[in-house]
């Protein structure tokens, strides 16, 4: 399954195709990401998109003056991608994090396993780990992904995610079936709040307003794979 955060692949010909659809000053970067054999980032699809096609980006090291983060956006036909991966796991990217994080994201990753989840990471910190390039800097986020297969591991997911975010950078979502990923901040605070409380749903395709007791129902009897 292709979602949202998934890392995905190109051949030869896809990333010709993306180059060619690029523009000018576009084309070099897309170039040395192609070379170094860097995956590309699963986002939401373009308005635009054929159902044939997926819609993909890349994000570059921040500018050294400015500190912007240049992202290119890419799509290229699905037949040329050779193969779709789940984000990186957090254990895989923890030795390319500030030192200052290590041991705090150690103990979360730990904990979190011996709950039966595997936390994932998109964004600045799994750049830094898949490139070796310098993404982050003491202001940067933590961006996780927790993929629950039950109420329970949804629950204690949470409560981990809340505990490890008073003392690190935490931001992120939470991946429910179908693809529909809700940050996990404001699936706290609705759980907490009102009966009747929507959550922005972001999904491949848009986004949308959901009830936590719909995405609950959704939930059940689930196993989620990216």
């Amino acid at each position: 399954m292709r979602g949202r955060h998934s890392l995905a692949w190109l051949s030869a010909a896809g990333w010709r195709e993306a180059i060619e659809a690029a523009t000018p000053e576009c084309r070099d970067a897309i170039r040395s990401w192609q070379l170094a054999d860097w995956p590309a980032t699963v986002r939401r699809q373009d308005a635009g998109a054929r159902m044939d096609e997926c819609s993909l980006g890349i994000a570059l090291p921040p500018d050294v003056d400015s500190g912007v983060k240049k992202r290119i956006g890419l799509r290229v036909s699905t037949m040329h991608l050779t193969h779709t991966s789940a984000p990186l796991a957090l254990s895989e990217a923890i030795p390319k994090a500030l030192p200052v994080w290590k041991e705090a994201l150690t103990d979360l990753d730990q904990k979190a396993s011996a709950a039966g989840l595997v936390l994932r990471v998109y964004g600045s910190l799994a750049l830094q780990a898949m490139t070796e390039k310098d993404y982050l800097k003491p202001g940067s986020d933590i961006d996780l992904l927790l993929a629950p297969v039950s109420r329970e591991q949804l629950l204690a997911g949470v409560d981990l995610l809340q505990e490890a975010g008073e003392i690190l950078p935490l931001d992120g979502e939470i991946a429910f079936p179908g693809g529909q990923g809700v940050a996990w901040k404001e699936w706290h605070a609705a759980a907490a709040g009102q009966r009747g409380t929507r959550v922005l749903v972001k999904h491949l395709y848009g986004v949308r307003l959901a009830t936590p007791s719909e995405l609950l129902a959704a939930l059940d009897g689930r196993e989620w794979t990216a």
